[in-house]
């Protein structure tokens, strides 16, 4: 990961972006959008290092599961679970439909 630039967070911070409301990307995703296929960890290495004060609906990036990647106990992952229940996103166990909320889904 040495060689990606501050380009490449700017890239990342556009796809992020334009994720629309209700629906979610998951880090590879957001990574092959971004023209950086199999940098999906790099993905959650931004996401995690966004200012606090950050507009950027980062709660909108997810694991390729259809879950969450936080702890299910700690305040991030209540945080982000709390963000997409508002938009409309309905969990059953801990999980999302995937097929459901997938943002550009094929």
């Amino acid at each position: 990961m040495d060689n990606l630039t501050s380009n490449h967070k700017e890239r990342i911070w556009q796809i992020v972006y334009l994720i629309p409301r209700g629906k979610v990307a998951s880090y590879g995703q957001v990574a092959k959008l971004a023209e950086l296929p199999g940098y999906a960890r790099y993905v959650g290495y931004v996401m995690k290092n966004l200012p606090k004060d950050t507009q950027l609906p980062w709660h909108r990036v997810v694991n390729a599961q259809g879950k969450l990647s936080f702890s299910r106990d700690s305040r991030e992952y209540q945080s982000q679970k709390a963000k997409l229940e508002a938009e409309g996103m309905v969990f059953i166990n801990g999980r999302f439909s995937l097929k459901m909320y997938q943002w550009l889904s094929a």
